[in-house]
């Protein structure tokens, strides 16, 4: 009697099963067909509103992106907690936390593909609006402003993001170009001041609604809200690569004993040896190089360069090593 009941729901029983397996396929046929991106903070506007939408269309694949500080990425990536397809980091030396024997060979090279400058975002409605728009490029006068009582500063955390010790650099390039000695600490307190560093992809919201009056941000950033900004002077903005050697003289030591030293700003991208899906990884980066990638980096304000690739040459796909060739940096 029981195997008699047993053979009547038998047919039930396969029909549900093979229901199981064939979504489970669907599942996993769906997510090849995936490309997870992780990148900088300051990248947010740049990848999810043209970026990923642009390489879905050009090529077929369902793009997925998550905006992280590149340091913190760069960690999630190594403890195994976050595994993209491409990362995308604001400084090309983090790459270091991924590569070599002793960090398990996740990352063999990378590019950089384009470049940035720091400058002084602020919110219209502030009440030190009024001083902050009347000040010229090189007025000594912002620096005034930014320690008078009450002003309120956002920046990046130095131990998240490159945007947070790429701060710490232009105050300190400051003081040697202005020739005021203490200036940073006056404006800055310490490194880590909590009153002041607030996550990289919250920044511009806190100063939109008011908790900040101004920040450092990537010109980028600001460009995108149209919100109005103070340039800083190429002695300071880290945005001219012939004046790498005296960027150089400023550093920051991380508190893991990471040295990172003044530089011009450039970004790079590289594929994880982690990528579950290398096609997409491929078309995603050669969508990035291309003339419709190009344009779309120029129209939110990034500075473009002669790629140049780093690290393990041999270990870039093909298809990218002609791409990479192929690219003028105008």
């Amino acid at each position: 009697m029981l195997a008699k009941g047993i053979r009547q729901f038998l047919p039930l029983f396969v029909f549900i099963t093979r229901l199981v397996l064939a979504l489970a396929t669907l599942k996993a046929t769906a997510g090849e067909g995936q490309v997870f991106v992780l990148y900088a903070g300051s990248l947010g506007s740049l990848m999810e509103t043209d970026v990923g939408p642009a390489f879905s269309r050009a090529t077929g694949y369902k793009y997925l992106g998550e905006a992280k500080g590149s340091l913190l990425s760069a960690n999630l990536i190594k403890e195994k907690l976050r595994s993209p397809e491409v990362y995308i980091s604001a400084d090309p030396k983090v790459n270091d936390l991924l590569m070599g024997a002793e960090n398990g060979n996740m990352v063999r090279w990378y590019a950089t593909i384009f470049g940035n400058e720091m400058v002084l975002g602020y919110n219209p409605n502030s009440r030190f609006a009024g001083e902050l728009k009347q000040v010229a490029t090189n007025d000594l006068r912002l620096y005034e402003i930014l320690q008078q009582k009450g002003f309120r500063l956002g920046r990046g955390d130095p131990e998240l993001e490159p945007k947070g010790y790429r701060t710490l650099f232009l105050f300190d390039l400051a003081e040697k170009y202005y020739r005021q000695a203490g200036l940073a600490r006056k404006i800055l307190a310490d490194a880590g001041h909590p009153t002041q560093v607030f996550p990289e992809e919250q920044l511009v919201a806190r100063m939109e609604a008011g908790q900040v009056d101004a920040g450092i941000f990537y010109r980028n950033e600001v460009a995108e809200h149209n919100l109005p900004f103070i340039t800083f002077p190429r002695e300071l903005n880290l945005s001219d690569p012939e004046l790498d050697p005296y960027y150089g003289a400023v550093t920051y030591v991380s508190p893991k004993g990471t040295t990172y030293r003044g530089a011009s700003i450039v970004y790079s991208v590289t594929i994880p040896e982690t990528s579950r899906n290398r096609e997409g990884a491929i078309a995603l980066v050669g969508f990035l190089l291309s003339g419709e990638g190009r344009k779309i980096l120029e129209k939110h304000r990034f500075r473009l360069i002669q790629p140049l690739v780093s690290g393990d040459t041999g270990a870039v796909p093909a298809e990218l090593q002609t791409a990479l060739k192929e690219v003028s940096p105008q």
